[in-house]
């Protein structure tokens, strides 16, 4: 082989070369365990006898039983509406916040823009955890300030961690920590417009609100669609605020969110088997939310292109 063909099946085998590191690791810690959970969900434990001594528990195909037992369990259901309950307050709220959050700093007359941001920000650095737990501690009337403070004002003093209001006080969580990064998505966006486009807004008469409601929410409607895609996955996925809220109320289940009906199972009672089937299922849903959303906007997009 001559010197020039070694170079040239180099420069052709560089670009593999630098994706295998990345390759393994999303093998390793992505593709594996995903084929391992599905691997599970149609797998089941068989137990023989008392289900004592070796040979008395083996592991045997189950098929879909694991998924026609997850989708007729009421418990998963019952998570999954309560769910969509969190999600309609969330998602408009939270969206909406960050919107209006970056149309505000995007105006010319807005003092101390880097605090403000930053500020605005800051929340969403703080792990969701955490968050939960410092909410949780101001919801408690013993310890609260707040109801120190109707309390000292003859007020009602409503129970947030029961009935209704837990899912307002779930959201406030959800809210505090999210609005943060969605107002930064929407904020670059908005940064990346050009001044141009309002200067010639300005010269035909347009006030700062036409131009907010005609120009610029118009131009940062895909970090709009993107914002909208994660609230989705994440809404779908909650797992931390209720589970960290638990122990602090007695309406909060174990099995409160599907996900946290995942982990009783698998950790709970040691079904790991049904727990994949249900993660599996999840996932589906997830997946098919999303891409079916950014379907329907990607058609609208193209739809008014079109016009």
């Amino acid at each position: 082989m001559t010197t020039a063909r070694r170079k040239s099946y180099g420069v052709k085998g560089a670009p593999y070369a630098f994706l295998l590191p990345a390759t393994i690791l999303f093998a390793l810690f992505f593709a594996l365990p995903i084929g391992y959970a599905l691997w599970l969900s149609l797998h089941k434990v068989q137990v023989k006898g008392l289900g004592l001594g070796s040979g008395a528990r083996n592991e045997v195909w189950a098929g879909l039983e694991n998924y026609k037992d997850a989708l007729s369990d009421s418990e998963l259901l019952s998570g999954a509406v309560r769910v969509m309950g969190y999600g309609a307050i969330v998602i408009p709220v939270m969206l909406g916040l960050a919107l209006l959050f970056a149309l505000m700093l995007d105006t010319d007359k807005v003092r101390l823009a880097p605090f403000t941001r930053l500020a605005i920000f800051l929340p969403y650095a703080i792990p969701g955890v955490v968050a939960a737990l410092l909410w949780g501690f101001l919801y408690l009337p013993d310890v609260s300030p707040f109801y120190f403070v109707l309390d000292k004002l003859g007020m009602p003093q409503p129970n947030l961690l029961d009935g209704g209001p837990l899912y307002l006080a779930l959201s406030n969580i959800a809210v505090w920590g999210g609005t943060g990064f969605n107002m930064i998505v929407i904020y670059t966006s908005l940064q990346a417009i050009p001044a141009e486009v309002y200067e010639a807004a300005k010269l035909d008469g347009a006030t700062p609100l036409q131009i907010a409601l005609k120009i610029k929410i118009p131009m940062v409607a895909p970090s709009l669609v993107l914002t909208f895609f994660f609230s989705i996955i994440a809404t779908l996925q909650v797992f931390s605020e209720p589970t960290t809220l638990k122990p602090l109320t007695n309406s909060v289940s174990t099995t409160w969110s599907p996900l946290m009906k995942v982990y009783q199972d698998a950790f709970g009672k040691g079904d790991i088997y049904s727990a994949a089937a249900e993660a599996a299922i999840i996932a589906v849903v997830t997946l098919a939310l999303s891409f079916g959303f950014l379907r329907a906007a990607n058609s609208r997009n193209k739809q008014e292109e079109a016009r």
